[in-house]
């Protein structure tokens, strides 16, 4: 750490709390179904017809949230004994899986499951997320520590024109968080101790498991992003393992770097 206490990094997780995933997966997953409703050449069943022409966003919404919620145990429970699997790989398997279960796979061929997979690549950015990051920038190395694989960061990089200075992905370091060995690689990688690296995330289990590894840990609170009930938000501020909160009606990244020490720059605070 340096000697004014500010970290010598700041790593963000990205899915969640940088770019936003359940509205833009819906949409990508209804358009992909519109296209294939409206093409006649496709050999769709007149059942399978009318239950696509009878779901709404939101259905698409749940399927989505599915879809995240199989990324999000897989991480979770990833056995680094086995060679990697990345998360491009496991999403792909994941999605035929969801729709075979809901008898939706028929809907779709194969080259539809490999678009609808790099939609994941696509995720919009919050609108806070650039030009936070623009202003910790000025002050700080700032990085990915993603359990996305490196192609999907890069891709989210450039399709938000998000100004991190480095990419980390559990591509990178063979392991997915909440494993110690991901934030402790992730701090290796720049050659610093722990202490020196502070870590911003939308979900308390991450910023716990950095904070055990001696992470300085910010929260980053987003819209229906945490998956923690309000008796465990409760703890979790009782526990002390975040060292700061961005409430959700915050300014997001800005107030991050305000927290920081950052002086404000008008154009990002109106």
């Amino acid at each position: 750490m340096s000697q004014d206490g500010f970290p010598s990094i700041i790593f963000f997780d990205v899915l969640g709390t940088i770019v936003e995933w359940r509205h833009c997966i819906a949409k990508e997953l209804n358009a992909k179904a519109q296209q294939a409703l409206q093409n006649q050449a496709r050999d769709l069943s007149t059942d399978m017809r009318a239950r696509i022409s009878d779901m709404s966003l939101s259905s698409w919404q749940e399927i989505s949230e599915e879809w995240h919620g199989s990324y999000m145990n897989f991480g979770n429970n990833y056995d680094t004994s086995k060679p990697f699997v990345s998360v491009d790989e496991h999403n792909r398997i994941s999605l035929e899986s969801i729709l075979t279960k809901r008898l939706l796979r028929g809907l779709f061929n194969e080259d539809d499951l490999n678009n609808l997979t790099l939609a994941w690549h696509r995720l919009d950015s919050y609108s806070d997320s650039v030009p936070g990051l623009s202003l910790l920038n000025t002050k700080f190395l700032t990085s990915t520590l993603s359990n996305g694989n490196v192609t999907l960061l890069e891709d989210l990089k450039e399709h938000n024109s998000l100004p991190f200075k480095h990419i980390t992905s559990a591509e990178h370091l063979g392991a997915y968080k909440p494993s110690p060995e991901a934030y402790n690689g992730a701090a290796g990688r720049f050659g610093l101790m722990n202490s020196q690296c502070c870590f911003v995330a939308a979900h308390l289990e991450d910023l716990y498991a950095a904070k055990k590894c001696g992470f300085q840990t910010i929260y980053l609170e987003r819209d229906l992003e945490e998956a923690w009930d309000s008796k465990d938000v409760a703890r979790a501020r009782e526990e002390g393992f975040v060292d700061h909160w961005v409430g959700v009606g915050g300014s997001g990244l800005i107030e991050v770097a305000r927290y920081l020490g950052i002086e404000s720059h008008g154009k990002y605070f109106e």
